[in-house]
């Protein structure tokens, strides 16, 4: 299927994610705990997908979409954040954010997402 970033400061959210992908099929191909790793890692590992979440430490979420962005306009960025955050996920999707899944997240909702975010593009899934 497809390859995907995890980016979250949260081992558990990060876990989560990481089997649920995995059992659909995804090739899961890092993780980072920050903004800033996760931008790295976007840059050194190409994938196809990003799951990043908005409220992390060193940069945040919204911060790191925006250098991806910056450095490819074509990237497949999907945010996850808790519920409540209205104004930050108008914000990402205003700044090239694909789509977004908030917490606690569905197993039905981020494959949903992923998918959509991949046809759009063209993937076959």
């Amino acid at each position: 299927m497809s390859k995907v970033l995890i980016v979250d400061d949260s081992i558990m959210s990060r876990n989560l994610l990481k089997n649920l992908l995995l059992e659909a099929g995804h090739n899961v191909v890092g993780e980072a705990v920050d903004g800033e790793k996760g931008f790295k890692m976007y840059l050194e590992l190409k994938p196809d997908v990003v799951t990043m979440d908005i409220t992390m430490p060193n940069m945040n979420g919204i911060d790191s979409l925006k250098k991806i962005i910056k450095h490819d306009p074509r990237a497949k960025v999907i945010m996850i954040t808790a519920l409540g955050q209205a104004n930050k996920i108008l914000e990402a999707l205003s700044n090239g954010a694909k789509n977004y899944v908030t917490k606690p997240f569905e197993s039905k909702k981020v494959l949903t997402a992923i998918n959509e975010v991949l046809e759009e593009a063209g993937y076959f899934v």
